[in-house]
């Protein structure tokens, strides 16, 4: 999810959005541990989002 399409996202959807994206990343974590996992760059996809939601969620938090 790049940052445009998460900017246009009201504050309920993104905080949806984290929820959906830690519970793939805990997926993701399973698979690595049974040794299922095959894109392995989703790791670091699915955190980067996280980062980039929290981030824009205390942007706005401050703004108001």
């Amino acid at each position: 999810m790049n940052w445009q399409d998460i900017k246009q996202l009201n504050n309920e959807a993104l905080e949806t959005k984290i929820i959906d994206l830690r519970k793939e990343l805990m997926g993701l974590r399973f698979q690595r541990v049974t040794g299922q996992v095959e894109k392995t760059h989703q790791f670091k996809v699915a955190r980067r989002s996280i980062a980039r939601i929290k981030t824009l969620l205390i942007q706005r938090a401050q703004t108001v």
